[in-house]
């Protein structure tokens, strides 16, 4: 069974840590701009803790053992969005272990973060992923998000 509570630091940074690796070392496979290099870890675990500060972090757990995360955040848009919808949630850096997937971990988590944003008043909750991630793409679709806009680059 898998259950989800709110992340507790210090004692789930090293949990968080592995998960950080995981998500890039997964998107890397498909992704030539990933970093790869020891520092990287730390430096991304550091940005993340400022996204906290907007919003909150859940810890997947089955059987006791930390399973995957997710940072979920109050985000704003632009003001071409209608007011009701300016100010919504955004899920990010989710990621579920490789040996417990399968179990409802990603599920768990999106529920856990679709509750934060009700209680937070938000009518709408966005998700993001790479163009060739589409083992998430697939997960989301499932769990009811649709396509919403596309980004595009060239390197030049």
């Amino acid at each position: 069974m898998v259950t989800v509570r709110p992340v507790r630091l210090p004692e789930d940074k090293p949990a968080l840590l592995e998960f950080v690796w995981g998500l890039q070392r997964y998107e890397a496979e498909f992704e030539y701009d990933r970093r790869l290099d020891p520092a990287y870890g730390e430096d991304q675990f550091a940005d993340l803790m400022k996204l906290d500060e907007k919003g909150v972090m859940f810890l997947a757990e089955a059987g006791g053992k930390p399973v995957g995360w997710v940072i979920v955040i109050e985000s704003e848009a632009p003001p071409y969005v209608i007011p009701e919808e300016r100010l919504s949630a955004q899920i990010c850096e989710l990621y579920v272990d490789e040996g417990a997937r399968g179990l409802g971990a990603g599920r768990a988590l999106i529920e856990a973060c679709e509750a934060w944003a009700r209680s937070k008043g938000h009518s709408v909750i966005r998700i993001g992923h790479l163009a060739q991630n589409t083992r998430a793409a697939a997960v989301y679709e499932k769990a009811g998000y649709i396509p919403y806009t596309v980004n595009r680059r060239k390197k030049l």
